[in-house]
């Protein structure tokens, strides 16, 4: 099971940025696996909302963070970024890091702990 350390979270207001980092020991050491952000609102479930291969690269938003959003990796330090600009209050929640072999983002793999988010208005 692949150990992931989340952080960035924090409180921000609406309009503004914060940039997540999850911290994967040895993902990039396995030839083909699915890195992804999954959110928890309070009373809804959760949301997956972004998911990078490892192989080429290749990631994918969901409509909701689409433009806002953007993931990105630095493979020499094990670790993956989200940036999230234009924060809005339905941003908040509990964001989450996953990893899991393939090339989708189910969440079927190792979770971390997580890190709040909130976004006031």
């Amino acid at each position: 099971e692949v150990q992931l350390v989340e952080s960035g979270g924090g409180l921000v207001q609406a309009g503004g940025s914060l940039r997540l980092s999850c911290a994967a020991a040895s993902v990039f050491t396995f030839d083909d696996v699915a890195i992804g952000w999954f959110r928890q609102a309070p009373g809804k479930e959760r949301e997956g909302i972004s998911c990078m291969r490892s192989t080429d690269g290749s990631t994918h938003y969901a409509d909701s963070v689409k433009g806002r959003f953007t993931m990105s990796s630095d493979n020499a330090k094990n670790t993956v970024y989200l940036q999230m600009n234009s924060l809005k209050p339905e941003d908040t929640g509990v964001y989450y890091c996953t990893v899991e072999f393939g090339s989708s983002c189910l969440g079927a793999g190792s979770w971390g702990q997580g890190t709040q988010v909130t976004v006031s208005s």
